[in-house]
């Protein structure tokens, strides 16, 4: 029978059995929910179907697609994978002011590390909670990752509690994002400010402390964002910094291999952190914004549609999720997992967006991202004019042919 099945049809077979089994293997290792994963399912049913449609019928594979998925789930979710012990083992973690990196450092000691925290202002509210709920292990320190004194400053202080044992994990958290607006719009300072903290500053502490995490054969966990894989509408100047993170720590991850030292990247989606819920913030950067612009970009775009994006990006900022748990938890199996993952996922749908982005039509990922992110309704301003001044054309042109057809 499989004489019926000539070369165009194994050509089209081998096609979508790659195409499956690629969109498979990274749905199911994004750690999605139940929806997207029984998709995937769904989709290696259809290739067995085409497989073997002349020797079982559909029926019976359904049949055997439900048992393996049983058999897949049964194993999921029995018993917790297994995981390194914390106790004895050093990690320094950046940014731990607010956000992901106080609450990193709290669920370490926690658990038992003996944590490296740093953080811009000892005296500040974040420095002053970690030093009241945590352990006396845990060691704060104050860093500007900008300012290579104060980084190779740390990795003394750092080498002087640490006597011969090396640092376990470097967990790169310190960031920032420090404007919102179109690219022509932004300011080549605030393009250079996210270059100098997120790639330049992440790029200082790691070759600082890269002979101790070579020495204890230990990890590198970086807190990137989806904004350096996928083009966010008004990100771009945050967008290209961890771009540039992205691809450091990809290359860092093929260099550091025979040295058993393990890189892996995480990808969160939105969460409340830093100064996203505070509303003078936002106010100050839509301030310095419109001063940033000259008077003719200013008449090209108008105030209205700055003030909108501003809104925009506010409403999206209160919208996110304030409990960080799941990124936490993500940088704790990153750090003791006996096989860490390249890249994780943290938070619901961002393994789902990033299928979409790799899998699907641009025209599909590019409609998914504009939904998602910063709807626009408002358009620059000579934009506007351009469209009511064609409009009034057409209008005018179609008077003048009736006119015609009625003499």
């Amino acid at each position: 029978m499989m004489d019926d099945y000539n070369l165009p049809f194994w050509i089209y077979t081998g096609v979508l059995t790659v195409f499956i089994c690629g969109a498979m293997k990274k749905i199911l290792a994004s750690h999605l929910s139940t929806t997207p994963t029984l998709v995937a399912w769904l989709g290696a049913t259809v290739l067995v179907e085409r497989l073997w449609a002349f020797c079982l019928p559909a029926v019976l594979l359904l049949a055997l697609l439900v048992l393996a998925c049983c058999i897949y789930f049964a194993t999921r979710t029995g018993s917790p994978p297994a995981t390194l012990p914390a106790h004895g083992k050093a990690v320094l973690i950046t940014g731990c002011d607010s956000g992901f990196g106080n609450a990193t450092a709290k669920r370490l000691d926690a658990l038992g590390f003996e944590v490296f925290a740093t953080v811009l202002d000892l005296s500040g509210d974040g420095a002053r909670e970690l030093q009241r709920t945590c352990s006396p292990h845990l060691t704060l320190l104050q860093v500007d990752i900008t300012q290579p004194q104060q980084v190779q400053q740390a990795l003394l202080d750092t080498k002087a509690k640490l006597g011969l044992k090396g640092l376990w994990g470097l967990v790169n958290n310190a960031g920032v994002c420090v404007n919102f607006g179109d690219a022509e719009l932004s300011l080549m300072s605030n393009f250079r400010g996210c270059m100098e903290v997120n790639f330049f500053g992440t790029l200082s502490v790691t070759k600082s402390f890269l002979p101790l995490l070579r020495h204890a054969r230990g990890r590198i966990v970086t807190i990137s964002s989806p904004a350096g894989d996928q083009p966010f509408p008004c990100l771009a100047a945050y967008g290209a910094s961890k771009a540039a993170l992205n691809l450091l720590t990809n290359t860092l991850r093929h260099e550091l291999e025979p040295w058993g030292v393990q890189v892996s990247t995480i990808l969160p989606s939105a969460y409340k952190t830093g100064q996203s819920s505070n509303h003078a913030y936002w106010e100050q950067q839509h301030k310095q914004l419109l001063q940033g612009m000259s008077p003719a970009l200013l008449e090209e775009y108008g105030e209205d549609y700055v003030t909108e994006t501003k809104e925009l990006f506010q409403s999206h900022a209160s919208q996110s999720n304030p409990d960080l748990s799941p990124v936490v938890d993500t940088i704790v199996q990153a750090l003791l997992s006996p096989q860490p993952q390249a890249s994780y996922y943290a938070g619901p749908g961002i393994g789902l967006m990033y299928f979409i982005y790799s899998y699907c039509p641009f025209s599909i990922s590019n409609r998914f991202l504009q939904n998602l992110f910063v709807k626009k309704k408002v358009m620059p301003r000579a934009l506007r004019k351009q469209s009511g001044y064609n409009l009034n054309l057409s209008l005018h042109n179609n008077n003048n042919n009736n006119e015609g057809k009625l003499k």
